[in-house]
């Protein structure tokens, strides 16, 4: 289905990502700390989980819950690409995702939501009031749901540029779901911080106490 230059040129975007996501002190961390290493573990299962659960008609263009936002904030986007691959590599393993896809799926359905998601919660960080509901509504609610609606144009803009799909095929199969999914998307990942930095807020890697809560 994707041939072998598009195919080599989508490998080197990931294994581009991949490696810039590595820093040394984030992993030396994650080595030393437990809590860490089953936080990603954790988080790899609910990807693996969530992107198991699909729907979809055409071939490549499943729908499904994502809930990248709510991890980028908790692990931070570095560990949350860790745990996208392993997640990745666990659904491949047991033969639910073809291997010509994983770059697609790694690329478009994991590493530019996580990027999106951090590049939204920097923006947010900067220029919004740090606020306690403005880190549940703005970084959590409304992300997820922008980002579950700009997956869904990337792959149909992706298919479309290759040519596997005509844009009416892309419009009445795919492109129009993205009113459906960007509200369940958008609640879980705000209802997943919001019992986080209610219950664990030291469990979520971009919540600072001083600036959200004043303390």
């Amino acid at each position: 289905m994707l041939n072998l230059p598009i195919q080599g040129l989508l490998w080197a975007l990931v294994i581009a990502i991949s490696l810039f996501s590595i820093d040394k002190a984030t992993y030396k961390a994650l080595y030393k700390v437990p809590i860490r290493q089953t936080g990603v573990l954790a988080c790899a299962l609910v990807f693996a989980v969530l992107w198991r659960i699909k729907a979809g008609i055409l071939t490549g263009l499943d729908l499904h819950i994502l809930g990248i936002t709510a991890a980028t904030l908790i692990l931070g986007w570095r560990l949350t690409i860790l745990s996208s691959v392993l997640a990745t590599a666990l659904l491949a393993a047991f033969g639910l995702i073809e291997f010509e896809l994983l770059p697609v799926q790694l690329l478009i359905g994991a590493f530019i939501p996580i990027l999106l998601s951090y590049l939204a919660f920097i923006v947010s960080y900067q220029y919004l009031p740090r606020h306690f509901f403005v880190y549940i509504f703005v970084c959590a609610f409304i992300t997820a749901g922008f980002i579950a609606c700009i997956k869904i144009a990337l792959g149909a803009l992706f298919y479309l540029a290759i040519g596997q799909y005509s844009w009416q095929q892309l419009a009445d199969n795919y492109v129009y779901l993205s009113a459906i999914i960007w509200l369940p998307e958008a609640m879980l990942n705000g209802m997943a911080i919001t019992i986080m930095i209610t219950y664990r807020p030291h469990w979520v890697k971009t919540f600072y106490d001083k600036d959200y809560l004043g303390s």
